[in-house]
């Protein structure tokens, strides 16, 4: 345990340049924030039907890890908001993600093209259940594959 903690400790001058950082507030439709300029540009939806959607991603390298493999986080991501748009409705609630299942199959590497395919597995009530698959484009390998579980708040919910 002390290990970890000693490798997470900042030297003086990654803390002095982290308490130099100006950080500013989003403002609610001023443009993309910084999630959606760094984790979500690029995503191309290619088709769109009921409880099914279709996206193209080519691995950047900003996602990418040491190795020039797709991150697992940002995996992850594209599970999440690609899951997440085949319950997506306007002008009602945007969902919350409840729960995520991720199997990492394959990697993907720097400038891979995927295809990203979502379906709407079921409702209950207000609780939402996807299926993503993540497949490289030219290969047709799967790279991973997420179940993601996400609940729509009432109108009146403090959440």
């Amino acid at each position: 345990m002390e290990k970890a903690k000693k490798s997470l400790e900042l030297t003086h001058d990654e803390s002095e340049a982290a308490s130099r950082l100006t950080v500013t507030p989003h403002q609610a439709g001023a443009g993309p924030s910084f999630y959606e300029y760094y984790a979500l540009r690029g995503i191309r939806v290619d088709r769109v039907e009921p409880g099914l959607v279709v996206c193209s991603f080519k691995v950047p390298p900003r996602l990418t890890d040491r190795a020039g493999n797709l991150a697992n986080g940002a995996i992850a991501t594209l599970v999440d908001v690609v899951g997440a748009s085949t319950v997506f409705v306007p002008h009602i609630p945007m969902t919350v993600s409840v729960d995520m299942s991720i199997s990492y199959m394959a990697k993907a590497k720097l400038y891979d093209e995927l295809e990203i395919t979502s379906k709407r597995l079921g409702q209950r009530g207000r609780y939402y259940g996807t299926y993503v698959l993540l497949r490289n484009k030219a290969s047709g390998e799967i790279i991973a594959e997420g179940r993601h579980s996400l609940f729509r708040p009432s109108s009146t919910s403090k959440l």
